[in-house]
C-alpha cells in the first residue's frame, strides 16, 4: 500500500504485509496487522531509497519507547530517518505496469527546491512515478510538472485524485484554483503515449469544489465522481446540484457519467 501525507514537507509512505494479503485474510488475519512501513528517500540520480521506520533503528530507538510509539509519531520519525520532505503528497495509484503515480498537490510555503520538489513556490504542484526494484529501493521520474500546462489547452494545476485503469490511462482531479477561470476539472492522461503526457479534460466542476474519488464500472460503462464541498458551503457561490436561488445550501455529491459510443471512458 502507498500512501501520502497531505502536509506540506511530509512525506510518501509504503507499507509491506509479511505474508501475501489474500493469504492472510484467508486465514481471517488483517494483512495490515503484520508488515514492515517505510518512508521515501529521493536521490539526485533518479534512484530513491525506502527507510523502514522500525524500533530496531538505533537513530529511531534513541527517540521512542516502542514500535506503537513510533507509528503514532510517525512525522518525526521520517523526519529522523531524512526522509524527502515533499510538497502535500496526497493520493497514489498503480498503473498498468505496475508503476505507482504520486501527486503533489502545491506548497507556497516552499522556499528552497529539493530533487524531487523543483519549485518554489510550488503553486501549481506535480505529479512523480516511481517503480519499486525490490522492497528497499526504486526508481522515480517526474510525470509532469502541472506549471508546463499553463497556455496550453489541457491546462491543469493542483493535482489530488487520482486513478489508473487497465489500460494505461491515468485519470486526476484537482483541488485549487484553476487557471484561465476554469474550476476544478478532471484530466485523464494516455500512459501508453510516446513524447509528453498531454491531459484531456474529461469533467468540470463547479464554483469552490473540489473534483475527488474517481472509480469506473469493469467494463468501463459507468464512471463515478465526487464533488466535495461546493461553494465551499456558501449559496452566493453555487446551490449545486440544486438549482440557483440564492438560499439552498450547496451540497457534496457522486455524479455518474455513462459512456455514450463503443470506447472506454476517457478513450
Amino acid at each position: 500500500a502507498y500512501m501520502g501525507d497531505d502536509q506540506r514537507f511530509d512525506y510518501c509512505y509504503k507499507y509491506e504485509s509479511n505474508r501475501p494479503w489474500k493469504q492472510a485474510v484467508a486465514d481471517g488475519e488483517s494483512p495490515l496487522d503484520d508488515g514492515k512501513l517505510y518512508v521515501a528517500k529521493f536521490n539526485d540520480d533518479g534512484t530513491g531509497e525506502w527507510i523502514e521506520l522500525t524500533i530496531e533503528n538505533p537513530a529511531l530507538s534513541a527517540r521512542f519507547s516502542s514500535q506503537a510509539e513510533l507509528l503514532v509519531f510517525t512525522r518525526i520519525a521520517a523526519d529522523i530517518v531524512g526522509a524527502t520532505p515533499m510538497d502535500r503528497p496526497e493520493w497514489t495509484t498503480i498503473g498498468h505496469n505496475g508503476e505507482t503515480y504520486w501527486t503533489l498537490t502545491n506548497n507556497t510555503r516552499r522556499e528552497e527546491p529539493n530533487v524531487a520538489n523543483p519549485e518554489f513556490p510550488n503553486g501549481d504542484g506535480h505529479i512523480i512515478k516511481t517503480m519499486d526494484q525490490g522492497s528497499e529501493a526504486f526508481t522515480w521520474e517526474f510525470f509532469i510538472l502541472a506549471s508546463s500546462t499553463r497556455g496550453t489547452e489541457g491546462v491543469f494545476t493542483d493535482p489530488d485524485a487520482a486513478w489508473a485503469d487497465a489500460d494505461g490511462r491515468l485519470f486526476i482531479g484537482t483541488d485549487g484554483g484553476q487557471p484561465d477561470g476554469l474550476q476544478d476539472q478532471l484530466v485523464v492522461f494516455d500512459t501508453t503515449a510516446e513524447g509528453d503526457p498531454e491531459a484531456k479534460r474529461l469533467f468540470v466542476g463547479v464554483a469552490s469544489d473540489e473534483i475527488t474519488g474517481y472509480a469506473t464500472t469493469p467494463n468501463y460503462e459507468f464512471a463515478f465522481i465526487n464533488i466535495q464541498h461546493p461553494g465551499n458551503g456558501l449559496p452566493e457561490a453555487t446551490n449545486f446540484p440544486a438549482r440557483p436561488d440564492g438560499v439552498t445550501i450547496p451540497r457534496d455529491c457522486t455524479v455518474v457519467l455513462r459512456r455514450r459510443g463503443g470506447g472506454p471512458v476517457g478513450s
